[in-house]
């Protein structure tokens, strides 16, 4: 799908930057997500901590907009949680405008505070200034990887080794496409991580490590040890995918 952006030239869908807005005023929401929308960003919402980390398990925003008083988990322990596992931008809202509470948000982690109320404009450059710091999109990788002994197709989501077909899970499929992508350099586990099950993950070394044996197992099933992917004691993995 393909959006029209302001200046008149489409937007495809992969190219538009997420922003996840936390709030529990739902008036709050309902405009950010219209306003921000408006600017062809993809947009999703939460009402509190807890929910923003729920989103974020299957999709990975840019930047997170959110409040600081909710309920269940506040803005600054979001902050804290995001900010140990992510460089994503983080701008704060509150209706507190006292320096203590602005200095605790930015020793939390955020980037940047508005104060409630705020104009729409004034938050929208706020937005364009902290997605200025990240990196473009890349564009869409190639659906095709052939490589030593490995065709995996990611829109058929086959994959075959030495003309062999082995069936995957998803999980395990998209942990493949990653290491093959990167074949011959070394993966660390916390990338892995954060790539496949999002950076909520990024701590939980041993949930990889059984993946990775159960995608082991059905690479090559007969091999005394595994040549296809690599262990790198204390760091990761690496893909050879053989000549």
């Amino acid at each position: 799908m393909v959006l029209p952006s302001l200046s008149g030239k489409p937007v495809p869908m992969t190219d538009r930057r997420r922003i996840l807005v936390v709030d529990d005023e739902p008036q709050i929401t309902r405009v950010l997500r219209t306003s921000l929308s408006s600017q062809n960003y993809d947009v999703r919402v939460a009402n509190d901590g807890e929910t923003a980390l729920e989103i974020m398990k299957d999709w990975t925003p840019d930047l997170v907009i959110t409040d600081l008083s909710m309920p269940n988990m506040d803005g600054l322990d979001l902050c804290r949680r995001l900010r140990a596992s992510m460089q994503i931008p983080i701008i704060v809202l509150s209706v507190r405008g006292e320096e203590r509470t602005k200095v605790q948000a930015l020793d939390a982690g955020a980037d940047d505070y508005v104060t409630k109320p705020f104009g729409i404009e004034e938050l929208l450059a706020r937005v364009r200034a902290n997605l200025r710091r990240i990196p473009p999109i890349e564009p869409e990788p190639a659906s095709l990887i052939e490589i030593g002994d490995f065709r995996i197709d990611s829109a058929a989501r086959k994959v075959t080794v030495a003309r062999r077909e082995v069936h995957l899970t998803p999980k395990e499929f998209e942990l493949l496409v990653y290491l093959a992508r990167r074949a011959g350099k070394v993966v660390t586990h916390r990338a892995l991580l954060g790539a496949i099950w999002g950076g909520h993950s990024t701590d939980q070394v041993e949930y990889l490590r059984v993946f990775v044996g159960q995608l082991r197992k059905k690479l090559e099933p007969e091999a005394a040890s595994p040549r296809y992917i690599v262990t790198e004691p204390w760091v990761g993995y690496r893909f050879e995918p053989g000549k």
